[in-house]
């Protein structure tokens, strides 16, 4: 891959795995080059459960990807998602040694390591700590430290955490696909970079991504990440739901569900039915439509319920006082019929549906800007926020290592300084001459030792 502004994501999900390359636009937009999908095999709700099946799917989607944009794909960031994500909130300070000098990042870096060092429950490991509010000296709602002065600096974090095995499981199918593994990140976190605006995190708003094998859930209040959460459940329940109900094979399910589907059974008529081709020459079979609401219905409630006690354990039984924003609905589960009045009709909050178009170029394809690819979306948004920040790290590293070499070249000149005066022997002057002794051969001779000086540091350029 060039080493232009180029990123990739890689969404490995529970129906679909995709690759997405992209790069940002002279207008700050995120151009994608290409795109690659294929059907994900050994993936159970959001978690590996195949490894051999998951990396030929991450084969497939990346050589689509790579063969549509022109681009050799190198390293990815990976979303992951998963019924063993949990989240907590945890406060944590450092004592700085000198309160007069100001607070850096090397400071604000200090405090998140130090969090990076909780110990977990056995078999889990850190995946994001997120920090919210700064305090200094007793100073509170900080957002910006930086620059600021102070002995004690403190701070909430949010801490996402993950199953350690689940976690290396995804690392070893990246790397069994011969592509480096360039950062991992929560899906409902990458979800929101895409689809939310910075006002609406602001105000306060519930990011729910419905996926095929789980729904996330993400809360932001005040531009700060609150809340994290993953329910184990997702569109593919539905599906399961309309194969039992129906008897029919999943492959007809999902496409009943897809093409006539509605979360509100009142919107069917009675009389609106579906003919479903018979297998191996048998007779068609009738599916009303309105039973194939009430279905999906039943399912959908159940989502949106399990996913309402999450944010109002949030905002204490009363979420549209703290959340005024209200819900954005995204994932391949928010394009089904009706669902925006159903999350209005059982949480009595503002919605709507998270498209990602925002930040996507002019010409993108118009597939790409539907709330199914949300998260890969958010992915490259995230891996190109990546590469800037190690480019800016790395510029600060070049800076640290000119001054390195600075010292280093201060210390080689103390060296010969050193040298000279061992070298220099005092001489005893004749009182009555003031003549010195020819003897003293090490005499110190003043110009040649700043000639010396002189060549070293003309060298040194």
């Amino acid at each position: 891959m060039e080493k232009e502004n180029i990123a990739v994501g890689l969404d490995i999900g529970t129906t679909k795995i995709v690759a997405m390359i992209g790069k940002k636009n002279e207008y700050g937009k995120l151009e994608i080059l290409g795109v690659g999908k294929s059907k994900s095999l050994g993936v159970a709700r959001g978690v590996v459960n195949n490894i051999t099946q998951t990396i030929q799917s991450i084969r497939q989607a990346v050589i689509e990807a790579e063969n549509k944009s022109g681009y050799k794909i190198n390293d990815v960031v990976v979303g992951i998602a998963g019924q063993h994500i949990r989240s907590i909130q945890h406060s944590d300070y450092i004592i700085r040694k000198n309160a007069e000098e100001v607070i850096s990042e090397y400071d604000i870096q200090l405090l998140t390591d130090q969090v990076n060092k909780l110990a977990m429950l056995p078999g889990e490991e850190i995946i994001h700590v997120l920090p919210q509010e700064y305090k200094i000296d007793g100073q509170t709602d900080i957002k910006e430290p930086i620059g600021m002065y102070g002995g004690r600096l403190e701070s909430s974090f949010h801490v996402v955490v993950g199953q350690a095995s689940s976690i290396r499981n995804v690392a070893r199918c990246i790397q069994s696909s011969d592509i480096e593994l360039s950062g991992l990140t929560l899906e409902p976190l990458a979800s929101a970079n895409a689809v939310l605006s910075q006002e609406e995190k602001e105000a306060g708003v519930a990011l729910i991504d419905i996926g095929g094998g789980t729904t996330d859930l993400a809360i932001f209040k005040d531009g700060i990440i609150r809340h994290t959460a993953v329910i184990p459940f997702g569109g593919n329940v539905i599906t399961d739901d309309i194969k039992e109900g129906c008897s029919i094979i999943e492959k007809q399910a999902e496409l009943l569900k897809v093409k006539f589907g509605s979360a509100w059974p009142g919107e069917n008529r009675d009389n609106e039915i579906v003919s479903i081709p018979g297998l191996r020459g048998r007779e068609p079979k009738e599916i009303s439509l309105k039973n194939l609401s009430k279905i999906i219905h039943a399912r959908i409630v159940e989502i949106i319920e399990q996913v309402f006690v999450e944010i109002k354990d949030y905002g204490h039984d009363d979420p549209r006082k703290k959340l005024i924003a209200g819900i954005v609905l995204t994932g391949g589960g928010a394009q089904l019929k009706h669902i925006k009045q159903l999350v209005e009709y059982i949480t009595g909050m503002d919605t709507r549906i998270g498209y990602p178009n925002e930040h996507l170029a002019g010409n993108s394809d118009e597939e790409i800007s539907c709330p199914l690819y949300a998260t890969v979306v958010g992915l490259v948004m995230n891996s190109i926020e990546n590469k800037t920040t190690s480019a800016t790290k790395i510029g600060k590293n070049s800076n640290a290592k000119a001054e390195k070499i600075a010292v280093t070249q201060v210390e080689e000149v103390e060296e010969i300084i050193e040298d000279d005066l061992k070298n220099l022997s005092i001489p005893v002057i004749d009182k009555k001459t003031t003549e010195v002794p020819s003897n003293k051969k090490n005499f110190f001779d003043l110009s040649g030792y700043l000639g010396r000086i002189k060549e070293f540091l003309d060298n040194a350029e």
